[in-house]
């Protein structure tokens, strides 16, 4: 029976990946959306002075176009189930330092999800 109830249930995705900025970065803004509203997380994403919320909030009103033209779900039921980011492949660069040596600067990248649902 449980196997018929997770078939039922309409889920709405969008993914983001080698988006230029640091997974721990990301993650920081993550967890203030996870599990809200998508109204509540789109004024959360507009108003927090983050560099992740502007490719968040895109991300985000991709996942609600999907939500509403793929799956026909409700716009103003839908909250985030599940959100996670990954790091994707760093950009190894070489910052020169005194004496002729050479320092690594590593530029990360992430690969973020975002998963949508209807409440009940």
């Amino acid at each position: 029976m449980a196997d018929t109830a997770m078939q039922n249930e309409l889920v709405a995705t969008a993914k983001a990946t080698y988006i230029r900025i640091a997974p721990r970065k990301v993650q920081i803004v993550l967890d203030l959306i996870r599990n809200q509203p998508v109204e509540k997380a789109l004024a959360i994403l507009k108003y927090t002075p983050k560099a992740a919320c502007e490719p968040l909030l895109k991300l985000l009103n991709s996942a609600i176009a999907n939500a509403e033209n793929n799956n026909n779900m409700d716009v103003n039921k839908l909250y985030i189930s599940k959100c996670n980011v990954t790091a994707g492949p760093i950009l190894k660069r070489i910052r020169p330092r005194a004496q002729g040596r050479a320092f690594r600067v590593n530029k990360r990248t992430s690969h973020i999800s975002l998963e949508l649902k209807e409440m009940e």
